[in-house]
């Protein structure tokens, strides 16, 4: 910017500039829209099924970008209850066809969003950054 400010009156460098700041803004909102819109498709699809605040809250978190892998231990820490209730819970939203338990076993065992693997690129946190 400053090499533009103190030159002729040339400005493709600074519309170039300009230019890749307002792509990566556009493709960012783009993205956000997007998983709001596959957010409210799922919360709409799945609005008449019965679920209780701990699992409201955790598919909330699920779609919001929950890092690393729920596991039933992760569940019950994050939302204050039993080993038991976690398992109940997730149980009862795996029955409904919301979450499925992934290949992995035994000690391994994490579970997922089952609308999330046909929803693409959801985004996590993302930054623009247009500094050159």
């Amino acid at each position: 910017m400053e090499k533009i400010q103190k030159s002729d009156l040339d400005i493709t460098a600074w519309l170039e500039w300009f230019l890749a700041c307002l792509e990566a803004a556009l493709l960012h909102a783009e993205k956000s829209v997007g998983a709001v819109l596959r957010k409210a498709a799922f919360w709409n699809k799945y609005r008449e099924i019965s679920m209780n605040d701990r699992q409201i809250k955790m598919v909330n978190l699920l779609w919001d970008g929950f890092e690393g892998k729920l596991t039933s231990s992760k569940w019950g820490k994050i939302t204050k209850c039993s080993a038991d209730t976690a398992l109940r819970d997730i149980q009862a939203l795996m029955a409904k066809g919301i979450l499925r338990k992934t290949d992995e076993g035994g000690r391994s065992t994490h579970y997922e969003l089952i609308f999330l693997m046909f929803a693409e690129n959801i985004p996590h946190i993302l930054r623009i950054s247009c500094v050159e």
